[in-house]
């Protein structure tokens, strides 16, 4: 029985986990109605809901604490100030416990909990809200074969928000926005579509939304736009990795991978090149504790693990990269 806490970000989630089977899934997320994610108070907020996710967590699981076998924790990449607070209670919980800590790369973390979709060898479009990449296993470790030259989608799609005035997160906000345009078959507004080989860049774009929005552009016909060309830009550096690679299967994987317009471009894509498509649900592609727990469980079965007596080594990696981690439990 694994634990998983999952501090990196605006969501704070309890996973727990029993031989690759998810027995509770509880988060928290802090959210404004103006402006972005502020990390001093997203922290303050992950404090102060802790305790009361953790204690739901084991009441969903139907378990005592006494029966979780170790803790798995996300290490990084993140925002430091919420990172610490996962860090601390990751601690606090296994030195009450007396049980060892598998510290977890939150990116790979969103990437094996797709194999409870069926994919076995895929090609992963991760888009979150720092991190947009391609990534796929090659030679003990995940490979990043392309990703985004300066902002994530996700804090691209909050900028975009933010400057708009319509609160965060931005993405479902202009996902809802851009629905609304399709139904009314608004016109698609040209903006910069930036792709090099397979690393994309969003900074063009972001500012041309910006100019467009002070000239009195509407905001649904902006969305829509901004939708089909950001997201025509991901799935066009997905099929070429996937045909660098050689691989047959893309797996979505991060919170902006709930976009079903995003879904069903990436699905499109796979069919026309005989690939096969595969998307876990918004619970598991969103920030959660359970991804942590599932690669956690994985990990120490693989040896894996820091001992409760050795904890004053563990420590935070805000800037950990994908691509760092040794990835000794695959062949």
């Amino acid at each position: 029985m694994i634990l998983g806490i999952e501090a990196t970000a605006h969501t704070f989630g309890i996973g727990i986990v029993h031989e690759g089977r998810i027995i509770a899934n509880v988060r928290d997320s802090y959210t404004t109605e103006q402006g972005g994610i502020i990390p001093q108070e997203a922290a303050r907020h992950h404090e102060s809901i802790a305790k009361a996710v953790y204690e739901e967590a084991l009441h969903k699981a139907c378990v005592h604490e006494t029966e979780i076998e170790a803790i798995a924790f996300s290490q990084g990449p993140g925002l430091p100030p919420c990172l610490l607070v996962g860090l601390r209670f990751t601690k606090q919980l296994a030195k009450k416990l007396k049980i060892p800590v598998v510290p977890v790369n939150h990116c790979i973390a969103h990437l094996e909990i797709g194999r409870l979709t069926g994919a076995r060898d895929p090609v992963m479009l991760y888009v979150s809200g720092a991190n947009t990449q391609i990534i796929a296993y090659a030679s003990g470790k995940f490979r990043v074969f392309g990703e985004t030259l300066d902002m994530g989608i996700g804090n691209f799609l909050d900028s975009f928000a933010r400057y708009a005035d319509i609160g965060f997160p931005g993405g479902p906000k202009v996902a809802k926005l851009a629905a609304e345009a399709r139904n009314k078959e608004v016109s698609y507004i040209e903006l910069p579509y930036s792709i090099k080989g397979m690393d994309v860049s969003f900074s063009g774009m972001l500012t041309k939304l910006k100019q467009l929005l002070d000239k009195g552009y509407g905001l649904e016909e902006l969305a829509f736009s901004t939708e089909e060309t950001a997201f025509a830009m991901l799935v066009e550096a997905a099929e070429r990795a996937m045909a660098h690679t050689g691989k047959e299967e893309l797996l979505l994987g991060g919170g902006v991978a709930c976009n079903t317009r995003l879904q069903e471009m990436a699905r499109i894509m796979c069919q026309e090149r005989g690939g096969k498509f595969f998307c876990p649900p918004p619970e598991l592609l969103v920030d959660n504790g359970v991804m942590i727990a599932y690669l956690g469980e994985i990990m120490l079965g693989a040896g894996i693990k820091i001992a409760p007596d050795k904890l004053e080594e563990l420590d935070i990696k805000p800037r950990q990269r994908t691509d760092e981690v040794e990835v000794v439990w695959r062949e």
